[in-house]
Formats: structure tokens, C-alpha cells, sequence
């Protein structure tokens, strides 16, 4: 399979961006399995049971950073 890459960034509300997280969230909670589109392919994302999870926080005087981030 080729690589299917989805790298974007958006400005959004608080509000809007809480409810992208919830919505990826209640995926996983689910279904073990999180669908992605992008340029007309979808791609069905299989996740297993257990996974690593990693939170970085970057605080800065000019803006601050939340990573988070799911592998197995």
C-alpha cells in the first residue's frame, strides 16, 4: 500500500477543535477502527485493543504546544 499521509493544520475554535477530539474519541471508544478521507480515498484505520499513548506540553512566552499521540 502507498503511504497515505494526512498532515494539515486549521485555526479553529476551542469549542470546534474540542469537538473534533470527542468525535475521534467516541471512535475509539466504539469501534476498533477510525475512518480518514482525503482527495477522494478513504482509509479504514485498525486499532488495536491496546495502544501507547504519549501527551506533550511546550510552554513558551510566545504560545504554548498539546501533542498527543496514539501508536502501537
Amino acid at each position: 500500500m502507498d503511504l497515505f499521509d494526512i498532515d494539515e493544520k486549521q485555526h479553529l475554535r476551542r469549542e470546534e477543535a474540542a469537538a473534533r477530539l470527542h468525535a475521534l474519541a467516541d471512535a475509539l471508544a466504539k469501534h476498533n477502527a477510525i475512518d480518514f478521507e482525503r482527495d477522494g480515498k478513504r482509509v479504514t484505520v485498525r486499532v488495536p485493543d491496546e495502544v501507547d499513548l504519549k501527551i506533550e506540553v511546550e510552554l513558551e512566552d510566545d504560545g504554548a504546544e498539546l501533542e498527543i499521540e496514539l501508536t502501537w
